[in-house]
């Protein structure tokens, strides 16, 4: 029998897919931006981020890996992504922030969820 990607896995790899799209139109902004390094960096992290997210969406839904670990690895990077990443590029874009110390939010999300990858590789998955 095929493994099946479930709903909360189909919705990963969407989001993965909208990362790296942003990731490629961030890019293609700021090469056109001077003055718009965070830009850059908000461009990299997308691009980065998403093919983790792939990875991840695929590991949860080959029950190599325990399930709610992993799915909360790749939800906490994922909105870590989206805080992290819409700072720096509002702030290039619009010189507003998303919201007070939603860039620091986001870093701390994305650090928790890679530490959550890394523990998921070491709890074994149900049989």
């Amino acid at each position: 029998m095929r493994p099946v990607l479930a709903g909360p896995e189909r919705i990963l790899l969407a989001v993965a897919g909208l990362a790296g799209l942003l990731g490629v139109a961030a890019s293609a902004a700021a090469a056109h931006r001077v003055d718009a390094p965070s830009l850059t960096i908000a461009a990299q992290f997308l691009l980065f981020h998403a093919p983790a997210l792939i990875g991840l969406a695929l590991l949860a839904g080959s029950g190599l890996a325990p399930l709610r670990l992993t799915r909360i690895a790749a939800f906490a990077l994922a909105l870590g992504l989206a805080l992290f990443c819409g700072d720096l590029a509002l702030r290039a874009l619009a010189q507003t922030p998303l919201f007070p110390m939603a860039a620091p939010t986001g870093g701390v999300l994305l650090m928790a969820g890679w530490l959550l990858v890394g523990i998921a590789a070491l709890v074994p998955a149900r049989a």
